[in-house]
């Protein structure tokens, strides 16, 4: 077998990888550099490690490849959590999906805030029985666990692959890094990607899209051809700002944006429907009654009357996302998108989210779907 070494030009989608465990595993991250270390709390580094949207590309006349990975998941007591998933394409036909079945575990334990660390092995994920024809082959990682790369191996060499298609890089929320969806190329922006023919850089974060200045300065300094932003849900959800400090902070994140990018287009997006919080502002938390049932459900615990104080809905940050944009007239290449358009009350009664905020897999593709043709058609604002 050939050992191909596990380089940038070959894993693509994310910004470095770290050599952990004395150089034998390579640590996938989606932040560069010094914000991650500087700057990001313990929910993001978290999840910036989770490669939603990464993935190795190469091409090839293998007929057997091997990928070595070592994952870390979260997982918690009493609570059923599916495990991440290796989606392998062949010339973007998916021909394999194969779940994680080892590495290690923190398993948290909501009602004492204790964690218990549970260590396992490799995951080693084989791929047979190819055709010895050239070949594009690209093996996508779980979104939802921590992966170090160990080794990729195969029974002919693997070639980067020059990517001419176009940049996208989308900046959101949990439903953005892909929460409650099955499988890495099941995510909506996955989905919309694949069907607008883009490359993704996926900077959706899980509980952490709180229009902080770092990421507008990690957008900006990113190469790039369309760039999308999808704000607001984690700022309700976790009552992180007034309404007064909010449209400021919007504004600053896209000036920051724009340096980098001044004529890029940028797209604005606004939170989906989610009932909890369209008229009740946050913090939101663990319904107590779900997690008694061994399900994860999640409630609204802010006071509606808390809004004429400049307390934060969904309702409201929509309205104020579109008056942000709409102040920035003068900027031809900024649009906004009602979240709306994407998922809204009449979906929600069809395609329920399961736990109060997140999409289910099915709804990840409407949602994408949606999004490749609200975003990505001709004459539409990402379109080309």
């Amino acid at each position: 077998m050939i050992t191909t070494p596990l380089t940038l030009d070959v894993v693509r989608g994310g910004a470095e990888l770290e050599p952990v465990g004395h150089g034998s595993r390579l640590r996938l991250h989606r932040l560069p550099l010094p914000y991650r270390s500087r700057e990001a709390d313990a929910q993001l580094t978290m999840v910036e490690r989770q490669p939603s949207g990464i993935h190795l590309r190469f091409r090839t006349t293998a007929t057997a490849i091997v990928l070595r990975l070592h994952a870390t998941r979260v997982s918690y007591r009493g609570l059923e959590r599916a495990r991440g998933q290796v989606d392998v394409l062949v010339d973007d036909v998916l021909v394999q999906r194969r779940p994680l079945e080892a590495g290690d575990a923190l398993e948290l334990d909501l009602s004492t805030g204790g964690a218990t660390p549970r260590p396992g092995e490799d995951d080693v994920v084989t791929v047979g029985a190819l055709a010895p024809a050239e070949k594009t082959v690209e093996i996508w990682l779980p979104h939802n666990e921590q992966v170090d790369l160990v080794s990729l191996d195969s029974d002919a060499p693997l070639a980067p692959i020059d990517d001419p298609r176009p940049v996208w890089v989308h900046h959101g929320s949990s439903i953005s890094h892909g929460s409650n969806a099955a499988a890495p190329t099941e995510i909506w922006p996955v989905v919309a990607a694949r069907a607008a023919g883009v490359q993704l850089r996926n900077l959706g974060f899980g509980g952490s899209a709180m229009v902080d200045p770092f990421l507008a300065r990690v957008i900006r300094d990113q190469d790039a051809d369309l760039i999308s932003v999808k704000l607001g849900i984690n700022v309700v959800n976790a009552d992180a700002m007034r309404a007064r400090a909010f449209v400021p902070a919007v504004h600053g994140f896209l000036d920051t944006i724009r340096e980098g990018h001044p004529d890029t287009p940028l797209l604005v997006v606004s939170p989906i429907h989610s009932g909890i919080h369209e008229k009740t502002p946050g913090p939101g938390a663990f319904d107590p009654e779900s997690l008694r049932e061994g399900a994860a459900r999640f409630v609204a615990t802010g006071s509606a009357a808390e809004v004429a104080r400049g307390a934060l809905t969904l309702e409201v940050v929509r309205d104020l996302l579109a008056g942000v944009v709409a102040a920035r007239a003068d900027d031809p290449a900024l649009h906004y998108l009602d979240g709306l358009s994407l998922y809204g009350a009449d979906d929600a009664v069809a395609h329920p989210l399961p736990d109060g905020l997140h999409p289910d897999t099915e709804t990840h593709r409407l949602i994408g779907e949606r999004f490749a043709a609200a975003a990505f058609a001709a004459g539409a604002p990402l379109g080309r």
